[in-house]
């Protein structure tokens, strides 16, 4: 393996440790603003996103795209059936399987987090950081979209 610096090395790690805690505390933005569907665990959070993102798919579809057993997905679609959040309805193309969908109720609520996500963001952004410091923070981010492409 070749040489990695000590720069390359600190990089990587702090980003990694920076982004768990600007992720963590995003979610916990988002749960600071629930609706009356109530509180979800962070599993039910990310498939409920998953499903705005795919539209229609199956549950496998879903498990396989989050990396989980099909049985976790299962158990996790079930409670966001619970709180009206998804629909089931048969796959047209076979009639075995079913296809789940965002509800009204869960369109709003994925919808309603990433607006707060994003409004959290702004704020803070404006708050804490000088017009200097967000310029700096946009040219690190071009930099680090190279590290998302394949």
């Amino acid at each position: 393996m070749d040489h990695i610096s000590d720069s390359a090395a600190r990089a990587a790690r702090d980003l990694r440790v920076v982004f768990s805690r600007l992720r963590r505390r995003i979610r916990e933005v988002a749960r600071d603003d629930e609706g009356a569907e109530g509180v979800l665990t962070p599993s039910q959070e990310s498939a409920l996103t998953l499903v705005g993102k795919h539209g229609a798919a199956t549950a496998s579809a879903l498990a396989a795209a989050e990396g989980v057993r099909p049985q976790s997905m299962a158990t996790t679609l079930a409670a966001l059936d619970q709180h009206g959040l998804i629909r089931r309805a048969p796959d047209p193309d076979d009639g075995r399987r079913q296809l789940v969908t965002l509800t009204d109720s869960g369109r709003a609520r994925v919808e309603g987090n990433r607006q707060a996500r994003e409004e959290w963001l702004a704020r803070a952004f404006e708050d804490r950081f000088t017009e200097e410091e967000r310029q700096t923070v946009l040219s690190a981010l071009g930099l680090m979209e190279r590290l998302s492409r394949p």
